[in-house]
């Protein structure tokens, strides 16, 4: 597995070694010691699995009393993934990172607990699967506006072609949201 990381204790790429030949493939999602060696010692509570055609936006999502650290990952299809940092006290507060996950490369994307998550499907239809650190809990949930000025996000997307739940369309400006020390 290779690890890149975006910022210190920020957002992580990991890129697996996939062996295949003739009769498919193989490759490891996740291993405790890698895994804590780069992203720090974490326990997962929950796993999760969704489906969601093209243009389908979901976030940016968190927790603010819970927060989720999530290992995400597409098991078929691609998505555009979007990371932010609402941790005040880190010098990278504010701002946004992104990767393309997909079937082919099979990267994951490891975003720590202090940040809001969110994705817009690029394929036909994509599954996103994800483990968190903890369980989710939608008193505490909180959702940032996709569209905010402030975070200047370039989604793949105009605006007009997104698909995004009701309850995504009213987040709250970045401005406005409540963020960590």
């Amino acid at each position: 597995m290779e690890f890149f990381c975006f910022a210190p204790d920020g957002p992580v790429l990991m890129t697996p070694v996939v062996h295949g030949d003739e009769r498919g493939f193989f490759l490891e999602t996740f291993r405790q010691n890698e895994f804590e060696a780069h992203c720090g010692r974490h326990v997962f509570v929950q796993d999760n699995h969704s489906k969601s055609r093209r243009g389908v936006l979901r976030g940016l999502h968190y927790q603010l009393a819970r927060p989720q650290g999530k290992l995400v990952r597409v098991v078929r299809g691609s998505v555009y993934d979007v990371a932010v940092d609402l941790r005040r006290s880190s010098p990278t507060f504010g701002r946004n990172f992104n990767t393309v996950l997909d079937d082919e490369k099979r990267c994951m994307f490891w975003v720590p607990p202090g940040f809001a998550h969110g994705f817009v499907v690029l394929s036909d239809e994509a599954e996103f699967v994800y483990k968190c650190t903890e369980y989710y809990a939608p008193d505490d949930e909180c959702c940032i506006r996709f569209d905010d000025a402030t975070l200047n996000i370039l989604w793949p997307f105009a605006a007009a072609d997104l698909i995004v739940s009701a309850k995504d369309r009213q987040g709250l400006a970045f401005d406005e949201c409540p963020k960590y020390a």
